[in-house]
């Protein structure tokens, strides 16, 4: 199996890079996801994580594999140079170049597919049936859902616990009544999607990367607000699509957590 048989597998399992395209159009945003390194030859085992790093090139070394699949792009903007002392990126890609290891990039389609890391930020969350703030064909990105009645200090423990973190932060009253929640993978809260939030009568915002201001303005409307490890609240769907591929894949594959950033 080559590299660009992989990636046609993943864009018709999960989500086509045309998805990506219409995102970026529609929204005014800017991405960089398909094959970024493409050693030629047989596909000996993918490695599956969420960022490239020297930590998952030297697992895919150890396991023999000759390719990672990977969420956030490799290589995001224009590369002016690579300087292996000072940038562990630069140091991963030649890292990969060096052991003759491909490297695939499904980035905002993965976010925004069907059943792509967002939704699947939404299950984890306790959701089913959402609105959804940036719809695309099929998908989209960010959602506000219903979910089982509770208090915000035993939500907040019970999303600890699925999503293995204890990294992770609680702003608001631990007794507010939790009955339906905004979430967005990554670094998703800006003016847009906190006023979705609020618009749709969401008791909790759940995202990652949040900035102050951002967080005073959501408890101050009455929202309690959860804020995950960017790595948390994509790494759960990543491994999700993993695991629902991986036995169509028709190569040796693996998944790489990176415990120290949950």
């Amino acid at each position: 199996m080559k590299v660009e048989e992989v990636f046609n597998l993943l864009e018709r399992e999960v989500a086509p890079v045309s998805l990506s395209d219409e995102f970026c159009a529609k929204y005014k945003l800017y991405d960089n996801s398909g094959i970024i390194v493409n050693c030629g030859g047989e596909v000996k085992g993918a490695l599956f994580s969420l960022d490239l790093s020297e930590k998952a090139v030297k697992k895919a070394v150890k396991l023999g594999y000759n390719l990672i699949v990977t969420h956030h792009p490799a290589i995001y903007g224009g590369i002016s140079r690579l300087d292996l002392t000072r940038d562990p990126l630069a140091k991963a890609l030649a890292m990969c170049m060096g052991n003759g290891i491909s490297v695939i990039s499904m980035h905002l389609n993965f976010d925004a597919a069907p059943e792509g890391i967002d939704y699947f930020l939404s299950r984890g969350l306790g959701g089913e049936k959402a609105e959804i703030a940036a719809p695309v064909s099929g998908g989209g990105y960010g959602r506000v859902y219903p979910v089982a009645p509770s208090i915000s200090g035993e939500y907040f423990e019970k999303i600890k616990k699925e999503f293995k973190t204890e990294r992770a932060l609680l702003y608001g009253d631990t007794l507010k009544k939790i009955s339906k929640v905004a979430s967005f993978c990554g670094a998703g809260c800006d003016d847009y999607n906190m006023n979705f939030a609020v618009t749709n009568g969401a008791d909790a915002f759940v995202s990652a990367d949040m900035k102050h201001h951002e967080i005073l303005a959501l408890t101050q409307q009455g929202l309690a607000v959860i804020v995950l490890t960017h790595y948390a609240s994509e790494n759960y769907g990543f491994e999700k699509i993993y695991l629902k591929i991986k036995d169509v894949l028709k190569v040796e594959s693996s998944y790489f957590t990176d415990e120290t950033l949950l």
